[in-house]
């Protein structure tokens, strides 16, 4: 399989780009020496910068990337980019005081803001809409979680217009759900084609001055450069932007845990499968359960449609075989139909997925260490399109040394503690993966909460 089908292949979204051949870029010619070194050519690293060659354009900057731009979760994800951000809002809040937490989710309702107006001073084609994002219930236990959900959002400081509970009838006139008794609804969510807006945000990069060395392999990052089979690239500042990817350098195992997420889409359904639907308004859509799924109504009218539940893979392992899972995927079609009768006989025609980056305590977290010049940002937790702009806007305030309200957020300089070591890690993970599933399984059947279930899934997730 040439480069071009083995990228597109990864998603529906790089399967989209008919006008962007999928090539790698050049890669390094041989050692070199910058002011800032970025690894990962992901939004992480893209957004990093490009917010640094904006505030400096004189500033030398260096993406490498063993892959191609997008290549990861920043072209295979649900195209949401929410102001969701991985946090332990108490655990914040006992470190850095009550407004902490809330100042970090009231930088990410802007940062929603902030991603469409760069993408649209830049030129930058990605479909971003911002329509808000809605969470369906269909039953009276999943109701009582989600109405416990606003509760706790509005003791941090989220008023109706940040997120408010919509009746049956109310929702059913965004979006007809089998079985639908009541939605949430936040407006700080946009709806994107996530592969155009990195490999976009990557030719804007390259437009400011800034190479992007593709099919270059970092194989060590360390105080003063990242080492790669083309020579060392020497740098003040290096940055660690590779998510779960990161996993596989040394030293980095216990970082983060690569848990996959997987999807489907299926064909561009017809206009009386549409009127059947509703959901003209673009809001993307999740579904309340243990295992959570989340959707959106692409340009081209299909479905595309996510969700957890794939197996933990023993030593962190990350592999092209592991973005397809014939149980996970099966699983998800299955939900799909449930949800969206009208869709349920439509083909499904591209199935994939990719690994998450998970901290141990589910907070997301960027930083910089000015003794050993090294920088880091991630453990999204599946909720990066927006976060990685934060992030990328808050190293760069960071590597220049600007005291700004970005670097004072709680996250700044947070340090996760590692994961536990095999097997133990193996065993509580996919322990939990499948209490998950089994509490919805007996919430379905019972109509009570998995009370025992669910206080074990909260300690575990860290809500």
């Amino acid at each position: 399989m040439t480069d071009p089908e083995r990228y597109r292949s990864r998603s529906l979204w790089l399967d989209g780009l008919a006008d962007d051949p999928l090539v790698p870029r050049p890669a390094l010619p041989g050692p070199a020496e910058v002011d800032v070194a970025i690894v990962g050519a992901g939004y992480t690293g893209l957004w990093t910068a490009y917010y640094l060659r904006r505030a400096d354009p004189g500033l030398r900057v260096a993406v490498l990337e063993r892959e191609i731009a997008g290549f990861g979760a920043s072209g295979r994800n649900g195209g949401w980019c929410s102001a969701f951000v991985a946090m332990d809002r108490e655990g914040l809040a006992a470190r850095a005081g009550r407004g902490a937490p809330i100042a970090l989710q009231r930088a990410m309702f802007d940062t929603v803001d902030e991603v469409g107006r760069v993408v649209d001073r830049e030129g930058v084609d990605c479909h971003y809409r911002k329509a808000g994002a809605l969470q369906v219930v269909t039953s009276p236990v999943q109701l009582a979680r989600l109405e416990e959900g606003i509760g706790h959002a509005r003791r941090w400081g989220m008023g109706p217009d940040d997120l408010v509970l919509l009746s049956r009838d109310e929702a059913e006139r965004r979006v007809r759900v089998a079985g639908l008794l009541a939605a949430s609804f936040t407006p700080h969510c946009a709806a994107l084609d996530p592969a155009r807006l990195v490999r976009g945000l990557a030719r804007v990069v390259e437009r400011l001055g800034v190479p992007i060395y593709e099919a270059t392999p970092v194989t060590r990052i360390r105080p003063g450069r990242a080492d790669t089979p083309h020579g060392p690239v020497r740098a003040e500042v290096v940055v660690r932007a590779t998510e779960g990817y990161g996993t596989a350098l040394p030293g980095l195992r216990r970082s983060l845990l690569p848990l996959y997420s997987l999807m489907v889409a299926t064909e561009p359904l017809d206009e009386a499968a549409w009127k059947e639907i509703g959901w003209s308004g673009g809001e993307t859509m999740a579904a309340g359960g243990h295992l959570f799924t989340y959707a959106q109504r692409t340009r081209d009218d299909r479905v595309a449609f996510g969700g957890r539940g794939a197996p933990y893979h023993y030593g962190s392992r990350i592999r092209p075989a592991y973005d397809r899972d014939e149980g996970v995927h099966g699983r998800l079609e299955a939900t799909l139909a449930e949800l969206l009768p009208a869709a349920a006989g439509a083909r499904i025609t591209h199935r994939w997925g990719g690994p998450l980056g998970i901290p141990r305590d589910w907070t997301s977290s960027v930083g910089l260490d000015r003794d050993t010049g090294l920088a880091w940002a991630g453990g999204y937790v599946g909720d990066g399109v927006g976060t990685a702009n934060l992030a990328g806007r808050t190293l760069a305030d960071l590597i220049a040394g600007r005291d700004s309200d970005l670097t004072r957020l709680p996250w700044v300089q947070h340090r996760s503690r590692p994961w536990e070591p095999e097997p133990l890690r193996w065993l509580g993970v996919n322990a939990v993966r499948v209490l998950a599933g089994s509490a919805d399984a007996a919430e379905r059947r019972t109509g009570r909460p998995a009370r025992l279930r669910g206080r074990v899934l909260d300690r575990f997730t860290g809500d």
